[in-house]
């Protein structure tokens, strides 16, 4: 549990118990019940909407909080999951394949996560291998070459820096796909579900639109990482991430991403049906404004648009 949601969950506790009383006693507490429901409806409000930034990197990487396959399985019901980039191996921390949403059959990547000690290590924390780089841009191609959307789910605290995913080209596995993603014929949907950090995230977030969950965040450096530049310590973080302004509120305002998706109150992980939900419409939506435009003009509005990012003083 977080420090801020200690003082919501003091509050549940006591309406559970209160709850508990009168059911058993018989006594009539619906008043007082109904009084302290509001009361905790009003502190959620008023806590998750003045959220700092380092409260809502905090969020993204609530334990509850749904990965990536999570959705894919809540949101499809026929997914098949694809193995492999034909080279190197199956990177465990890329999942992809191919799965129907509201009729329509979408080619699904993303990072995975891990729930417990030994998820965590077969995933390697979300953290993809060149070979997952890789892996993602055959199944980009194979869904380019079916005329299927592509949805990617964001969730990553970097790629793997390890000095054997550097000899296996890290670097340039992540360049390719940045190059191979501004030309595909097909609609590309980028979604950042939690984490979205530095080129990890970037390698599969080229996208016709990028849009970010309300409590993720996407910035080119952690704020743990960054203070310990900066300062040669942790203890900085709230300030360094108060400094990368890298929240989805901050993203959009510098024009980085096209859209925010709204969560239910408390966080994605707090009501998951309810967030998949909103996705599945977001996603309809998405797709379906973007198949009324030829893939030329895609992908002339999907260079145009990266190529515009940025502010400069001449």
């Amino acid at each position: 549990m977080l420090d801020f949601e200690k003082p919501i969950a003091e509050l549940e506790a006591k309406l559970s118990d209160m709850t508990k009383i009168a059911s058993e006693s018989g006594v009539n507490m619906d008043e007082t019940i109904k009084s302290l429901e509001n009361k905790i409806e009003d502190l959620k409000k008023d806590t998750f909407a003045n959220l700092t930034r380092w409260q809502r990197v905090q969020l993204s990487r609530h334990p509850d909080r749904p990965y990536t396959l999570d959705y894919i399985y809540e949101l499809t019901d026929d997914f098949v999951e694809l193995h492999g980039d034909r080279s190197v191996s199956d990177d465990k921390a890329m999942v992809g394949g191919f799965g129907t949403i509201s009729g329509k059959t979408y080619m699904l990547i993303g990072q995975q996560k891990g729930r417990n000690t030994k998820q965590r290590q077969m995933r390697n924390f979300g953290m993809a291998n060149p070979e997952g780089y890789r892996k993602a841009l055959r199944l980009m191609k194979l869904a380019e070459k079916f005329n299927k959307p592509i949805i990617t789910f964001i969730d990553t605290p970097g790629a793997f820096p390890g000095i054997e995913a550097e000899e296996r080209g890290q670097g340039e596995a992540i360049a390719k796909n940045l190059r191979e993603m501004f030309m595909l014929k097909v609609p590309v949907i980028c979604l950042i579900i939690g984490e979205g950090a530095s080129g990890g995230a970037l390698g599969i977030g080229i996208g016709d639109r990028v849009l970010m969950l309300e409590n993720t965040w996407y910035s080119v450096i952690s704020p743990e990482s960054c203070s310990s530049i900066l300062w040669r310590s942790w203890d900085y973080k709230e300030q360094a991430a108060e400094a990368l302004k890298l929240t989805a509120g901050d993203m959009k305002s510098f024009k980085m991403i096209d859209g925010i998706v709204k969560e239910p109150l408390g966080g994605a992980h707090t009501d998951f049906k309810k967030m998949s939900s909103t996705l599945k419409r977001t996603i309809t939506k998405t797709t379906n404004e973007l198949e009324t435009l030829t893939p030329e003009e895609r992908i002339n509005q999907r260079i145009d648009k990266f190529s515009q990012m940025g502010v400069f003083n001449e």
